[in-house]
C-alpha cells in the first residue's frame, strides 16, 4: 500500500470511481492523504497519475500516463530562477490569453499545467527534454519566439528521420 499527499483532493474524489476501474487499484484517504493499494506496478502508476493531479491536471489528462511511453515531468521554478517576482515568470510562461502554454504543447506534443510555482508536464518520452528546455529557456528570460523557433528547428530535423511527423503549424 503506497500513501500520497494530494493538495488537489477535490479532483481526486470527483473522479475517483473512475480512477479506481482505469487503474485497477484500491483508492481510500483520510484528509489528504490518499492510500493506494493494488500490485507493485499498478500502484507505480497510480502515484504517477495521482502526482499528475496534484500538479494541476485534470484525471483525465493524468490518466495519458499509462500510455507506454509518456511520462510526467515537473519544473519548479523557484530551482531555476533568483527572481522574486515570481509572478511575472509565471506570466511568461502562460502568455497573453495563454498564447504561449498554447504553442508550447502544440510543439512539444506535451500537456502543459501551471500550479503555483511548479510547471507540469505530460508527454512522450522523446519529446520531454525539448520541452523542459523550453520551460527552463522561458525561465530564465530567452523571448518566446526564439524558443519557438528552436523547437520548430528541431521537429524539422526529426521530421526527415520519421516522414508522418506533422509539422503542420497554426499561427496565432
Amino acid at each position: 500500500m503506497q500513501e500520497i499527499y494530494v493538495d488537489n483532493l477535490k479532483e481526486v474524489i470527483r473522479s475517483k470511481k473512475r480512477l479506481i476501474r482505469d487503474l485497477n487499484v484500491k483508492i481510500t484517504n483520510k484528509g489528504k492523504n490518499v492510500f493506494v493499494d493494488g500490485s507493485a506496478e499498478q500502484e507505480f502508476l497510480a502515484i504517477e497519475v495521482l502526482q499528475a493531479i496534484n500538479a494541476g491536471f485534470s484525471a483525465d489528462r493524468a490518466l495519458e500516463l499509462k500510455q507506454n511511453n509518456f511520462m510526467l515531468q515537473t519544473v519548479h521554478i523557484k530551482d531555476l530562477t533568483k527572481r522574486n517576482d515570481l509572478e511575472r515568470v509565471r506570466g511568461r510562461i502562460i502568455g497573453t490569453d495563454g498564447r504561449t502554454l498554447k504553442t508550447l504543447q502544440n510543439l512539444t506534443n506535451c500537456d502543459l499545467a501551471v500550479n503555483g510555482n511548479e510547471i507540469g508536464l505530460i508527454g512522450p518520452t522523446e519529446e520531454m527534454e525539448d520541452a523542459v528546455q523550453s520551460i527552463t529557456s522561458i525561465i530564465h528570460g530567452s523571448k518566446q519566439g526564439n524558443v519557438y523557433g528552436r523547437l520548430e528547428r528541431q521537429r524539422k530535423k526529426k521530421g526527415e528521420d520519421d516522414p508522418e511527423l506533422d509539422i503542420d503549424m497554426e499561427k496565432e
